[in-house]
């Protein structure tokens, strides 16, 4: 079975940092963006805004990024390498595991990230832009990381049905979250409550 992390699967760059100084100019680089978005949107996100913001020349933002649609899309990916780092040291202290923790650690991360990340509120695992591709790519990405990793620990097998089972489920979860934001910016408590027990008995029926 692959590891959560042997799945991933990383935007293309114009270049991929090789030695350490490169890694943390790209670091930057998206520290940068993330802040940007917070301040302006992603209608008033730039290569050359960023570039400022960073410190690096506006050269070497195009040496790793065609335009800020590329920008934006790494950032989503180191986002949801974040998470999935999170959540697996967050569940890999609980033995044996029970898979109703677990889910409440995958939407209590989802949820503090939420909060706390720079530019997550706009770009959390994927582009949310006109003209960004479908809007469901990125729950995929999402729920195919969290079944394999949830898999492994519970001792299950990844099949069609579970994974099927995953994406409905963050599906279900990511539409009431938005209305929790939506209603308070740092979400409604009452609807991040009924989240987890929508998913909670969603799941049951496969994982009990």
């Amino acid at each position: 079975m692959q590891t959560p992390s042997a799945q991933q699967t990383q935007p293309p760059l114009r270049r991929t940092p090789v030695q350490q100084r490169s890694a943390e100019r790209l670091a930057r680089i998206l520290d940068a963006c993330a802040e940007v978005l917070d301040e302006t949107g992603y209608e008033g996100l730039s290569t050359r805004a960023v570039a400022s913001r960073a410190g690096v020349p506006i050269g070497s933002v195009y040496r790793f990024f065609g335009n800020k649609r590329a920008m934006a899309d790494a950032l989503a990916h180191r986002n949801l390498d974040h998470y999935t780092e999170q959540v697996t040291e967050r569940i890999a202290a609980a033995d044996p595991l029970d898979w109703r923790h677990a889910i409440d650690v995958v939407l209590d991360v989802y949820i503090a990230m939420k909060r706390e990340t720079p530019g997550f509120a706009l770009v959390d695992f994927g582009v949310q832009a006109p003209g960004a591709g479908a809007p469901d790519q990125a729950n995929h990405r999402v729920a195919e990381r969290l079944c394999a990793l949830l898999a492994e620990r519970l001792g299950r097998t990844a099949d069609a049905r579970l994974r099927r089972t995953f994406l409905v489920g963050v599906e279900a979860a990511d539409a009431v979250l938005q209305m929790a934001f939506r209603a308070d910016p740092a979400g409604d408590a009452a609807l991040i409550a009924e989240t987890k027990e929508l998913v909670r008995a969603y799941l049951a029926r496969v994982l009990d």
